[in-house]
């Protein structure tokens, strides 16, 4: 019996382990365009996001957390308003409209190193 509860302490022990060293996976410029893909139309042409537009802006809010993944959204984001000719009163706009709260510009002009 005492060797069976010291196993289980162990064993708990070692999973506790693995969860708290396991880096998390940073934010990929192919994750943010997967996650605001379905924007496109409204980023281009202004209107109303759809559901699936505030769908993938929350996932993406939820997937920078630390200051490197906002930074790295933020430099994917500058890049690809750029090359996709974003309208700026629309991507300023998307938070507001989609319920959230977010640092990172869709901004070509924005300094992404000033991204708290």
């Amino acid at each position: 019996m005492k060797g069976t509860s010291m196993a289980l302490v162990v064993l708990a022990m070692m999973v506790m382990a693995l969860v708290m060293v396991q880096p998390s996976e940073a934010i990929t410029c192919g994750d943010l365009t997967s996650m605001l893909s379905p924007c496109m139309n409204y980023l281009r042409s202004g209107g109303s996001p759809t559901k699936a537009c505030c769908d993938g802006a929350r996932k993406l809010q939820g997937a920078t957390q630390s200051q490197a993944d906002r930074r790295t959204a933020c430099n994917c984001a500058k890049s690809a308003a750029a090359q996709l000719k974003v309208r700026q009163d629309a991507a300023n706009s998307l938070p507001g409209k989609c319920g959230i709260s977010t640092s990172i510009p869709i901004n070509p002009n924005v300094n992404c190193n000033n991204i708290p």
